[in-house]
């Protein structure tokens, strides 16, 4: 049980798509960790017994939500000797190592924290090394310690050879192993399942590799058919319009990254009978290949082919964006955190470059991250908003968002399901700051 609590003369940022703001508001929050009431804070009356927390000056929005997170590694890039196949094929063999597993759940464990306390109240991770993040999960769940709320996928669905092999991913060449393999990630637990449908950019092995289709479509039926059997939505890394349209006509709920849309790709967003709930929804993640492709390589370590293989996705994912405004398709935010220049606590930033380099409005960007991600994830009767009855999944800031983004880089409280964090910190990276701040 929490202790309840009142957030008094707060303004609120709903985070709907309108950008509506409501100024001087009382936000109730009982002792099950849900709101409770929220209106005018000269009409409210803060019960007997509830802390009060003065909030006057501030603005308070839905906590983010991370819908595609890795939580492995910090997103410090890595030493040009970590590259090639062989150190790459070590690197697995030690992370599948039972000391390669302690060192795994110490690291989720940092890593959730650190999100959360940059004011990210759920995380869904898509592609863990095995099941260190389930096992953070229940961590939290239990009570161990306050943490966000997780879904973890376990290891990705992949084909030989495919994206995320062979340090995060489950090999497969068939429809029954497919099966096999979303039965086995079921059996330890997770809460979502994740499909490499084609390549990617940073394990590549020559330009044009990425986006390239890998897994079949038959494949992917079977992976989504025994994923929603078991009510688990299924997200699909896909960087092309052919691999694309393979996985939403497989049936998978949520695209990652993205490319240019086609009028079938569209259709099938709208309207997908093989999905979960009906529809399919797109998350960019522009914060895993924006640094690739704007800073320099004497910066970033990447070869030429990385280079090459990013600004082709990258230019992909940016007319995606453009092509789901205009015909409609539902945007949700993910970072792609732990991978080169993607930290932790910067899930802002992802916020940011949907504005600046996406051509989202401010509104639709902070509604992507917050009410869109959880109707997505079918969480919105718990968090995405900050409404009776729901959680109180909350991020306090100085300033509006909609107005001063950067204001999300330095939250001063937040709040998961009913949790306080007075004083939210994060361990940051000077350098990496500094680059990014120059794109």
């Amino acid at each position: 049980m929490n202790s309840p609590f009142a957030l008094v003369n707060v303004t609120v940022v709903t985070g709907d798509a309108d950008g509506t703001v409501t100024p001087d508001q009382t936000i109730l929050v009982g002792p099950d960790g849900r709101i409770t009431q929220v209106g005018p804070a000269a009409e409210v009356t803060v019960p007997t017994g509830h802390r009060r927390i003065d909030l006057t000056g501030k603005h308070a929005m839905p906590g983010m939500i991370n819908a595609h997170a890795h939580l492995f590694a910090d997103g410090k890039p890595l030493p040009a000797a970590f590259t090639g196949e062989k150190t790459e094929n070590l690197v697995a063999m030690y992370m599948h190592s039972p000391l390669g597993t302690r060192m795994l759940r110490k690291r989720t464990k940092q890593n959730v924290l650190t999100q959360l306390n940059s004011g990210v109240t759920t995380i869904r991770s898509l592609g863990d090394v095995r099941y260190e993040v389930v096992h953070t999960r229940d961590q939290i769940a239990a009570g161990e310690y306050v943490g966000p709320r997780i879904l973890a996928s376990g290891p990705l669905m992949a084909a030989t050879g495919g994206h995320g092999a062979p340090t995060i991913a489950l090999i497969s060449d068939n429809p029954w192993d497919a099966r096999k393999n979303v039965r086995t990630n079921l059996r330890a637990g997770v809460d979502v399942i994740k499909i490499a449908a084609t390549g990617g950019v940073t394990d590549a092995r020559a330009v044009g590799e990425a986006g390239r289709p890998q897994l079949t479509e038959e494949e992917m039926a079977a992976i989504c058919e025994e994923a929603h059997v078991a009510g688990k939505l299924v997200a699909a890394h896909a960087q092309s319009i052919e691999g694309i349209t393979r996985a939403l006509r497989a049936g998978v709920d949520t695209i990652e990254h993205g490319s240019p849309m086609n009028a079938e790709m569209v259709d099938l967003f709208h309207e997908n009978p093989k999905s979960l709930h009906g529809t399919s929804s797109l998350v960019p993640t522009l914060m895993a290949a924006l640094p690739l492709v704007r800073l320099d390589q004497s910066i970033t370590g990447v070869n030429d082919m990385v280079k090459t293989n990013g600004q082709m996705i990258y230019d992909g994912m940016i007319q995606g964006i453009h092509d789901a405004l205009d015909n409609g398709v539902r945007i949700g935010m993910g970072t792609d955190s732990a991978l080169t220049y993607v930290t932790h606590y910067n899930t802002w930033r992802e916020i940011d470059y949907l504005i600046r380099h996406g051509g989202l409005t401010p509104a639709q960007a902070l509604h992507a991250a917050t009410q869109a991600n959880a109707d997505m994830l079918g969480l919105s009767a718990d968090t995405g908003a900050i409404e009776a009855g729901r959680f109180a999944d909350i991020l306090i800031v100085d300033d509006n968002p909609l107005t001063a983004i950067r204001t999300l880089a330095h939250p001063r409280l937040v709040v998961a399901r009913g949790d306080v964090i007075d004083d939210p910190t994060v361990e940051r990276f000077p350098e990496i700051d500094a680059h990014l701040d120059a794109i």
